[in-house]
């Protein structure tokens, strides 16, 4: 096939094209020093002036007073020279992404307006798109599909699990920032198509997908009671609504009977921390209630603490903000066999909820490595519509246990069959980790 392996193709040209325009920056920048040599009278113009007044830095501080000179000098030749319309707002926001993306954290970014607005609407549980469930590489950039939700547009048009995401609307997406992608290019207005191409299976087969955008009820918790009384309960994100819904699904199986618990954060790329320790101290037993649930530490050594005294759950923090106690419902605990799913596309707040289960071994870890984001970033809105993402910490499990860039270990290591990896449904009496799981259980 034609485009067979044209996605792999792309990466390998890129990269000779940004070798080739290393040589034709070097020619183009010669030929601009000839030109502004030739049309200046004064050659010291062709460098910045140093003043005095310059402040004193301390060893890898930004010195703004010469990066201030420095833009105002770049601006006035592009005001001078620049063929084209400047836009200035886009150039504004392009010194602000540059500025995060210098710090070489792909975690750490810079929002407009527009993006803000779309940040904020990630974890309201609603939303106007397609209803798949998407990761990134960090190291590649590459965007996956995890998920397909059953009756969602993307599920209509015959999205499946592993789609790689390669153009939306026409335009090469590949690399772009994951939140960037859903919320500019993915989501949309209720009722408008996009044109989504994935690359799929191994011979990187191009299939073009129009998908209509519907408003989507992000199902947050599903749950239903399996043979011999066995709860089953799934967490796709970490939302503002997640630890309501998860506790109505705890007593929904407990009114049913339930004898043994699976928890399965498969895929589940994190989301709000309040919802996590919420759901943990709901989960956690007495005997294991009264000792941390997380620790952050920030690069001075300060942090925060959600812990558990007197079957409460509590905050405190270095930075002096503290909560006596959160407003939910007291003295819940699961004291049935509990087992969690768990794989590598399991993160952040998931990784916190695994991590507090092995720790206090409240149950059973089924399934491969976990992710491994053991870092907390901190939403910062700048007082104009804009926000940054910035990393500010470590967050590390009740024992200290820094899992990032390392992951968790299960209990019992099961990797997913083969051919159920593309699979937009799995049925769980073929669900080989799920059957593992409640064999561990039954056996516990």
């Amino acid at each position: 096939m034609e485009s067979k392996g044209k996605f792999w193709k792309g990466f390998l040209v890129g990269a000779l094209v940004m070798a080739f325009s290393g040589l034709m920056i070097v020619g183009v920048s010669a030929g601009i020093f000839l030109i502004g040599k030739a049309v200046m009278d004064d050659p010291s113009q062709a460098r910045l002036v140093e003043e005095e007044g310059s402040p004193v830095l301390q060893e890898g501080e930004l010195n703004l007073y010469e990066i201030n000179q420095k833009m105002n000098y770049i601006q006035d030749i592009i005001k001078q020279y620049y063929l084209f319309e400047e836009d200035a707002e886009a150039v504004e926001d392009g010194i602000y992404l540059g500025l995060m993306y210098g710090l070489k954290d792909p975690y750490s970014v810079y929002y407009n307006e527009e993006d803000y607005a779309s940040m904020l609407e990630d974890t309201s549980g609603e939303y106007c798109g397609i209803g798949a469930m998407v990761s990134q590489n960090r190291s590649t950039g590459i965007a996956t599909v995890t998920k397909v939700f059953e009756g969602a547009p993307s599920f209509e048009a015959g999205m499946l699990p592993g789609d790689i995401i390669y153009k939306v609307g026409g335009e090469d997406v590949a690399g772009m920032e994951l939140d960037l992608l859903v919320s500019n290019y993915i989501r949309g207005e209720e009722g408008s198509k996009v044109k989504i191409t994935v690359l799929r299976g191994d011979s990187n087969e191009e299939v073009e997908l129009m998908i209509e955008r519907r408003q989507i009820e992000v199902p947050t918790v599903e749950h239903e009671m399996l043979e011999d009384n066995i709860g089953y309960i799934y967490v796709m994100q970490f939302d503002s609504v997640t630890s309501q819904q998860f506790e109505k699904a705890v007593e929904d199986l407990e009114s049913q009977g339930m004898e043994k618990l699976v928890i399965d954060l498969r895929d589940n790329p994190g989301g709000v921390l309040d919802g996590v320790v919420e759901m943990l101290a709901y989960v956690l037993p007495e005997d294991k209630m009264d000792g941390l649930l997380l620790y952050t530490e920030d690069k001075d050594g300060k942090g925060d603490r959600y812990y558990c005294e007197n079957g409460k759950l509590k905050y405190d923090s270095d930075y002096g903000y503290k909560s006596d106690e959160f407003p939910k419902k007291d003295g819940h605990a699961i004291e049935v066999p509990m087992a969690v799913l768990v794989n590598g596309n399991s993160a952040s707040a998931s990784e916190v909820f695994t991590g507090a289960i092995q720790d206090y071994e409240a149950g059973i870890v089924v399934g491969t490595q976990t992710f491994g984001k053991g870092i907390v970033q901190n939403l910062i809105p700048l007082g104009d519509g804009t926000a940054i993402k910035l990393t500010t910490a470590h967050y590390y499990t009740p024992s200290g246990f820094d899992l990032h860039q390392v992951g968790l270990t299960p209990d019992v290591e099961v990797e997913l069959d083969e051919d159920l990896r593309t699979k937009a449904i799995v049925e769980k009496s073929e669900d080989n980790q799920l059957l593992a799981a409640i064999e561990a259980l039954k056996e516990d």
